[in-house]
């Protein structure tokens, strides 16, 4: 009865556009007033509890320095230097954006992040080339969600803070994963290219052009060098490579670009307390929902209900992605990660999966989401930049989904695509 109560008041809630954060609130609120005797004042202990945490720290920091590298001038930068590369190719703005947004996750760490400071510059170049600005908008969109895979990564500290699993084994097993997803885009991008004209850049490719972008965007391409180096090094945490980042983003953006003013710093600041302050807000009582479904025994529950229907590993692993693309659809990657790592990460430790590997696999899943209507976030921003309905990107964005669960599904059964990376640099 209770499970029901709650879980029948936050989709009556969710399906009315109350905010996610409020929703779990008031469901494990009413909950509680109506068919328990816990006290109330535990949802806000629970809250403010969760959120005494050194890893969360890590979340705004992250957030701070890829803001401050948006406006300070690196997207362009990054832009170029891609261009270099694959601007020649067939559909070659379409493979720009897609790199482009692989380089971008590797100093935001957010999807939506992503997708605007690409997408801001990507979007309006490819419907000033003649390509159809609901392809655009969609290979965009779908390019932003490898924000959250490649590291550094806000749903990995999330689900290593919820679950208990390194940090830093998470970014590094994102790596690979992140890399054929944007693999996969980019040759959906090709054939869709191939078969609409999209030719690549008139310029050629030319070794000298390379070497200028690279010398112009190397400040940008050693973040995730001096991020990523100085956690496997040894040298500091995730949560103070998060601070090194912001940092290192405000000297870059001073002293050597010399585009970050008063102004962008203004911008960039607030625009990280507006995410900051919403991503806080919802992780306290998204937290406080999954604790009580803890003391419901839901996991439990859910799990054996799960290894009932069959014993099979591939099916039980099926099953689970498509509830989790199911959930991605309706609620956020940070909120759905924390209600629900808790509750399938034991099933599947029965059937053998890293908790590492699973972290990356869900993460997958739940990106998926920002693609997939009607929560879509980054669907929401590429409509936005591009000044389309989100029905006129969502027929394009078919083949990049299609992208993306192949990679879901390497990355499910083949662990060692999560995993090689960790086991090899973390023994």
């Amino acid at each position: 009865m209770k499970v029901v109560l709650l879980f029948g008041t936050l989709v009556l809630l969710i399906s009315l556009n109350v905010p996610i954060g409020i929703a779990l609130g008031l469901a494990t609120t009413v909950t509680l007033m109506l068919v328990s005797k816990v006290p109330l004042i535990i949802i806000a202990q629970n809250a403010f509890a969760a959120l005494d945490s050194f890893p969360l720290m890590a979340i705004p920091f992250f957030i701070l320095a890829g803001n401050l590298m948006r406006y300070g001038g690196v997207s362009r930068r990054l832009l170029n230097f891609a261009n270099s590369l694959v601007g020649f190719l067939t559909g070659g703005l379409a493979m720009v954006t897609t790199l482009a947004c692989m380089f971008f996750a590797a100093i935001s760490g957010s999807g939506p992040a992503t997708v605007s400071a690409i997408g801001s510059f990507m979007i309006p170049a490819m419907k000033e080339k003649n390509y159809n600005e609901g392809f655009a908008a969609a290979i965009t969109a779908a390019a932003g969600s490898i924000g959250v895979i490649i590291p550094p990564s806000i749903p990995f500290v999330i689900y290593g803070v919820v679950t208990g699993a390194s940090v830093g084994a998470l970014f590094l097993a994102g790596i690979v994963p992140g890399i054929i997803i944007g693999v996969g885009l980019m040759i959906a991008s090709y054939i869709i290219s191939k078969k609409s004209g999209y030719t690549g850049d008139i310029v050629k490719p030319s070794l000298s052009r390379v070497v200028s972008s690279f010398k112009e965007a190397v400040f940008a391409l050693l973040v995730p060098v001096i991020i990523l180096g100085g956690i496997y090094g040894g040298i500091f945490t995730p949560t103070e490579a998060a601070v090194v980042g912001v940092v290192y983003a405000l000297i870059v953006g001073i002293f050597i670009h010399k585009e970050l003013g008063y102004k962008e710093i203004y911008e960039s600041f607030r625009d990280s307390v507006l995410i900051n302050g919403a991503t806080t807000f919802m992780i306290g009582l998204s937290i406080s929902f999954a604790n009580f479904l803890t003391m419901e025994q839901v996991p439990a529950s859910v799990g054996n209900t799960l290894l009932t229907i069959s014993d099979s590993p591939i099916v039980i692993l099926i099953l689970i992605n498509l509830f989790l693309l199911f959930v991605g659809c309706f609620i956020d990657n940070i909120s759905s990660c924390i209600i629900l790592a808790p509750i399938l990460l034991p099933i599947v430790t029965k059937l053998g999966m890293d908790p590492v590997q699973f972290g990356v696999v869900m993460t997958i899943n739940l990106a998926t989401g920002f693609v997939t209507p009607p929560y879509g976030a980054n669907l929401f921003i590429a409509s936005a930049v591009a000044g389309i309905p989100v029905e006129k990107i969502s027929r394009y964005i078919i083949p990049f989904i299609i992208a993306m669960l192949v990679a879901l599904i390497l990355t499910t059964y083949i662990p060692g695509i999560s995993l090689f990376l960790p086991r090899l640099l973390l023994k």
